[in-house]
């Protein structure tokens, strides 16, 4: 009676290591698959707006708009942010920037960008090196912005690029700084102001 519990108990045991071997072996299998297994692979998340240009390679091209629920107002600026590859045999340099129907002026952090021969130049903050001046209409995260690239030999390109909330991961890039009010304007000001500045009528 022991020999035949104990081999039924044996008997058992293979059974159920039998099924917990036939459950495994799929999963052995899958991981034996390689690095190419589709579980396996690195899906990098893409933002912005990308192409190759005569030679330039444009990448991670995008508007940083307002936080999540909130608009950057017309007349207000917005940071432009991308980065820039020069894949061809000459040097080239981003000679200006505009968005038509969307700013009425691009501004290029130092007035040009020099592309060297096989190098990489990234305008991609946290601070802006590209601003879309005067804006001509609100802008809100989801929308798309036309944005023209002038380059000195590639020539001009332009692409859709996508307006990002300032949210998630992209709440720490920067916003344009606001302009400081002029000396002109701050004189003009505190004359206005002033109850001890005689007038040109009093003085006879």
């Amino acid at each position: 009676m022991i020999r035949a519990s104990f081999g039924k108990t044996t008997a058992g045991r293979l059974l159920i290591g039998a099924g917990v071997l036939a459950l495994l072996v799929p999963a052995i299998a899958g991981c034996e698959a390689g690095e190419n297994a589709p579980t396996l692979e690195f899906h990098p998340a893409s933002a912005g707006a990308q192409t190759v240009f005569n030679g330039i390679r444009i990448t991670n091209a995008f508007v940083l708009g307002a936080p999540s629920g909130s608009t950057v107002p017309s007349g207000s600026s917005a940071s432009l942010f991308l980065s820039l590859y020069n894949g061809s045999a000459n040097a080239d340099k981003l000679l200006s920037a505009s968005a038509a129907g969307a700013a009425t002026s691009v501004a290029l952090s130092g007035s040009t960008v020099t592309l060297p021969v096989n190098s990489a130049v990234n305008l991609t903050g946290p601070q802006p090196s590209v601003v879309l001046n005067s804006l001509t209409k609100p802008l809100t995260g989801g929308s798309y912005v036309p944005v023209t690239l002038d380059f000195q030999h590639a020539g001009s390109v332009t692409l859709q690029v996508p307006v990002e909330a300032q949210s998630y991961d992209f709440s720490t890039y920067s916003a344009p700084a606001s302009p400081a009010p002029t000396a002109a304007a701050t004189s003009t000001q505190s004359a206005a102001v002033s109850p001890s500045t005689p007038s040109a009528t009093a003085t006879k």
